[in-house]
């Protein structure tokens, strides 16, 4: 019997699943270490307990939801990771703030970069993109939301939100795209 194995197709689908719950478990990680900071008494902090909330959505484990607290508050390796935020134009002058958490600024902002330039598009500096987003109840929301964007321009965008998604630092991205661009 020559062929393929069911359990080749098993080891090859759980491997692919294992990929996407590791990058979910390290986004939480990162985001309950940095709300940890402002106190870990989630009672008293609503930033750690709407992320120990996602975290549950996605049954990480206590130890690392602990481990992740300890890191935030200072007993623990890696408490060196920081909130960062980058605002770049995309294809067809969509404005894009990415939110993330990152251990090395310097690194995650030259990749960030060099994904944002493959894509057709650039960041730029503090302030330039911000001032067309408002915050509303915990979220950055577009004052003037953008439509008629050109078919490629919304191939291009969909490209850089996957590669952007796909990097371990970044958290949420936002744009002032009005239109839904299956994404």
């Amino acid at each position: 019997m020559a062929g393929h194995s069911h359990w080749t197709q098993i080891k090859r689908q759980k491997a692919i699943t294992d990929a996407k719950r590791s990058k979910l478990f390290s986004k939480a990680i990162k985001i309950i270490a940095v709300a940890a900071r402002d106190g870990s008494d989630p009672n008293f902090n609503p930033k750690l307990k709407s992320a120990l909330e996602k975290a549950k959505e996605i049954n990480l484990p206590k130890e690392n939801i602990e481990k992740a607290i300890k890191r935030g508050i200072g007993r623990a390796e890696g408490a060196g990771l920081e909130e960062v935020l980058y605002e770049a134009y995309g294809p067809g002058g969509v404005a894009l703030i990415l939110v993330g958490i990152t251990d090395n600024r310097n690194r995650a902002s030259q990749e960030i970069k060099h994904i944002l330039q493959e894509n057709g598009a650039k960041m730029v500096p503090p302030g330039s993109v911000s001032f067309l987003f408002e915050k509303i109840e915990g979220e950055f929301r577009p004052r003037n939301p953008m439509s008629g964007i050109a078919s490629e321009d919304k191939e291009k965008l969909k490209k850089i939100f996957e590669a952007l998604d796909e990097h371990e630092d970044i958290q949420e991205i936002y744009s002032n795209l009005a239109e839904d661009i299956g994404y």
